[in-house]
């Protein structure tokens, strides 16, 4: 039975499951300490149909409420997941993966919107790998493309900033909002103006088939674009309609395990301890997830602030918690408005909040990630 410990308390106590709706999934709540009230969701992945995914609206640019999100995918539950551009394209900051497949790469660390954390880089992530084991991991863009006159420098993919004078790739993933927007602001000042040179290639089998200033508007299916700025919009601007440019990306994981879900995260606690240089100060509501230490026992966590002051705990308060009901590692996700838990209890036909979030009402995320039970891909 999980032992739930209060921050700063000198005893802990077993708390009963509210709920098990599934075979390996339980919902708990306890006081954490200082009026704070967390609720947990256990996830026992050793169980026949246990997995975890990464939820989305559908494209990177949408967002939708973390139960809708959960309805969708038929989850048990789930929580927010990364940080997002709240205010501008609402595309999330980190890399994501989702059924294996690469949706986008990490943004610049001056344009990553989470907390700053000592040792924590733009590129870790919260992964699923292909051996069924959840994982702190860091994703890297490996890409390539190639013109007719020789390669091209691309350093982004479906990213909301695309490095100063680089090139980025864009899919149908990225969805409707103005691919010109990925070429504004600077590597360290979202607020910065756009580039003065804004450049676009849209691509279909291999070839050039419309070239001019980004736009909107969905990509087909079979095609995607390469954007430039500045330099790299100079770069592009040399090739023409009709000729032949060969693109090829994906995600290569530090920990060398390829990844079926991932959604960016930052490190709060490494192996029972919480990570150096977390601060004293810095207060909100805060969404987490801890691992065992063989990555198939997860528990979803939400931390809700202090009725009277809407406090909730900082980083090093957070740490602790997840380190105290037994995490070996463990990440903090979006928080604020944005933290979210929600849970499907035996025979509800739709998934609850179980936490309380601080806005007026459910905000709207970029992503979440769900506890899927039951058979998968049909099977």
């Amino acid at each position: 039975m999980l032992v739930l410990l209060c921050v700063g308390a000198a005893v802990s106590a077993p708390l009963p499951a509210l709920a098990r709706p599934a075979p390996g999934v339980t919902h708990h709540e306890f006081t954490a300490g200082a009026g704070l009230t967390a609720d947990v969701v256990e996830v026992d992945l050793t169980q026949p149909g246990a997995r975890l995914a990464l939820l989305t609206p559908g494209v990177l640019t949408a967002r939708a409420p973390v139960a809708t999100l959960a309805d969708r995918a038929g989850a048990t539950a789930a929580i927010n997941g990364d940080f997002f551009d709240i205010d501008g394209t609402g595309a999330p900051t980190g890399a994501a993966v989702s059924g294996g497949r690469p949706l986008k790469s990490a943004e610049p660390l001056g344009r990553r919107q989470a907390p700053q954390v000592r040792g924590a880089g733009p590129e870790h992530v919260l992964a699923v790998g292909e051996d069924g084991v959840v994982r702190v991991d860091r994703l890297s863009l490996a890409a390539e493309a190639r013109g007719p006159r020789g390669p091209l420098r691309v350093r982004a993919l479906n990213q909301l900033a695309v490095p100063a004078d680089g090139i980025g790739i864009v899919t149908p993933d990225w969805g409707d909002v103005d691919r010109g927007r990925t070429l504004c602001g600077s590597d360290t000042d979202p607020a910065a103006p756009c580039a003065a040179d804004r450049w676009e290639l849209r691509l279909r089998a291999g070839r050039v088939v419309a070239a001019g200033t980004p736009a909107g508007g969905r990509l087909a299916p079979d095609e995607l674009a390469l954007v430039g700025r500045d330099q790299g919009a100079a770069t592009l601007r040399d090739i023409r309609v009709g000729e032949s440019v060969q693109v090829s990306y994906g995600l290569t994981a530090s920990s060398g395990v390829a990844v079926q879900e991932a959604v960016g995260a930052t490190p709060v606690l490494r192996d029972g301890q919480p990570v150096d240089g977390l601060g004293p100060t810095g207060r909100a509501s805060r969404s987490a997830v801890g691992l065992s230490a063989d990555g198939r026992h997860v528990r979803l966590v939400t931390v809700d602030g202090n009725e009277e002051t809407d406090a909730g705990p900082t980083l090093a308060e957070l740490a602790a918690i997840l380190r105290d009901i037994g995490s070996d590692d463990a990440v903090n996700l979006d928080g604020g408005g944005s933290s979210t838990l929600v849970f499907r209890a035996p025979g509800a036909p739709a998934a609850s909040i179980v936490n309380s979030p601080s806005g007026s009402a459910p905000r709207a995320v970029a992503n979440g990630l769900g506890v899927l039970t039951g058979p998968s891909n049909g099977t």
